[in-house]
């Protein structure tokens, strides 16, 4: 039985607040930072994102808080259970490092009640597209995200950033074709591609036409 919002709630509360008391800098990531904008709710993991530098500290903080931490077996993230709340630093993402320039592109909202950094959504569509893989691969809360949002979101920018990735291509064809986003923009100097069928002299398709 998954555990109630007002869970994630009091975590995120906890959680935000033991990181500003330590001056750690920190984005709210992943499908919450999409919630804050007016998307779905979430009920997974709760997303702080953090500098590689301050990953120690931020877990100092937590556990100071009363957060319990685990060694996860992944290299790009640390994690803290609050309760039955997983809170998950990350500080490798896909797709982008985490640096001040990261962290400053986020929008200051009122969350809960909280001033706190929110990831712009257009980063927030990128690690996730860029996280994709042929054994993790789920579109839903991606497709419920960008339909909530889509007037909110730099789709072009997304889109380049992220067109290394054939998960990414496919995923765009699918908002093409359900109207979220506008077909893809030709590329400057794009041209027809013409084929010539050459046929051996004195053949009788040679004389056909």
């Amino acid at each position: 039985m998954e555990p109630p919002f007002s869970a994630f709630e009091s975590a995120l509360k906890k959680s935000g607040s033991a990181l500003r008391t330590a001056d750690v800098p920190y984005l709210l990531g992943g499908s919450l930072a999409s919630w804050a904008r007016g998307g779905p709710e979430t009920r997974h993991d709760l997303d702080l994102i953090i500098k590689p530098e301050d990953t120690q500290r931020a877990l100092d903080a937590l556990t100071a808080a009363g957060l319990r931490a685990v060694d996860p077996p992944e290299e790009w993230l640390a994690k803290a259970y609050d309760g039955e709340i997983l809170v998950d630093l990350i500080f490798s993402p896909k797709g982008m490092p985490v640096d001040d320039d990261l962290i400053a592109r986020g929008e200051v909202m009122s969350v809960l009640g909280m001033e706190m950094r929110v990831m712009a959504l257009e980063d927030v569509l990128v690690t996730k597209l860029m996280a994709l893989s042929e054994h993790s691969l789920r579109y839903e809360s991606l497709l419920a995200i960008s339909r909530a949002l889509r007037e909110q979101v730099d789709w072009e920018d997304v889109r380049a950033r992220t067109s290394d990735s054939t998960f990414a291509r496919a995923f765009f064809v699918m908002l093409e074709g359900l109207g979220v986003v506008p077909e893809a923009k030709p590329t400057t100097g794009s041209h027809e591609t013409r084929v010539r069928v050459l046929t051996p002299r004195g053949s009788a398709a040679a004389h056909v036409g």
